[in-house]
């Protein structure tokens, strides 16, 4: 959440990447931090996926992630 903000607060687009394990984390962190970033969840877990899965996984995300970067400061 910090490195986002930073990003926000130089005017770079950003996007948080974390797993669903992470999501009600991310909104109360978020919240104590008072920023909304923008954010794309993988599926968890990540740790022991071979290469190949998280390419995979990464792959499905890519749209979401881009269109994450697309939208900010609309």
């Amino acid at each position: 959440m910090h490195d986002i903000g930073d990003l926000e607060g130089r005017q770079i687009p950003g996007v948080g990447i974390a797993s669903t394990e992470f999501i009600d984390a991310a909104k109360m962190q978020s919240k104590a931090l008072g920023m909304e970033p923008k954010m794309v969840f993988v599926q968890h877990p990540i740790q022991d996926r071979t290469d190949e899965e998280l390419r995979l996984l990464a792959d499905q995300a890519l749209d979401n992630i881009l269109q994450a970067l697309t939208l900010q400061g609309a």
